[in-house]
C-alpha cells in the first residue's frame, strides 16, 4: 500500500523558515515525479512544487522562496520554505505528480504574527 508521511510543519512568524519532509512507502520514489501540495482553510488542495529527473517546477506564489529536493535512497522528498508569508498557512501534503489518491495526513504550517 502506498503511503506518504509528512512532517516538519509548525507555527512560525512571517519571514521565518521551515523544512518539510515526506517519506514515501509502498513505492520507489525514484520512478516518479514527486510533488508537494497544500490546502488552505476553505480552499481546494493545490500543487505547490514538483520535482522530476530533469525538471523542477514551482507555482509563482512560492518561486524564489521555496525549494524542493529529493533523496531517492531514502524515498524522501523535502520542501525548504523560506521567507514564509501569512498566505502560506495551509496543510502541506506530498504525493506523486498527478496523484491517484493515497493522501497522507499532511503537516500543518501556520504563519502568524
Amino acid at each position: 500500500q502506498v503511503r506518504f508521511l509528512e512532517f516538519g510543519g509548525g507555527l512560525v512568524q512571517p519571514g521565518e523558515s521551515l523544512r518539510l519532509s515526506c517519506v514515501a512507502s509502498g513505492l520507489n520514489s525514484r520512478w516518479y515525479d514527486m510533488a508537494w501540495y497544500r490546502q488552505a482553510p476553505g480552499k481546494r488542495r493545490d500543487l505547490v512544487a514538483s520535482i522530476g529527473p530533469e525538471n523542477i517546477e514551482y507555482i509563482d506564489a512560492v518561486k524564489g522562496r521555496f525549494s524542493i529536493s529529493r533523496d531517492d535512497a531514502k524515498n524522501t522528498v523535502y520542501l525548504q520554505m523560506n521567507s514564509l508569508k501569512l498566505e502560506d498557512t495551509a496543510v502541506y501534503y506530498c504525493n506523486i505528480l498527478n496523484p491517484e489518491g493515497n493522501w497522507g495526513r499532511g503537516t500543518q504550517v501556520t504563519v502568524s504574527s
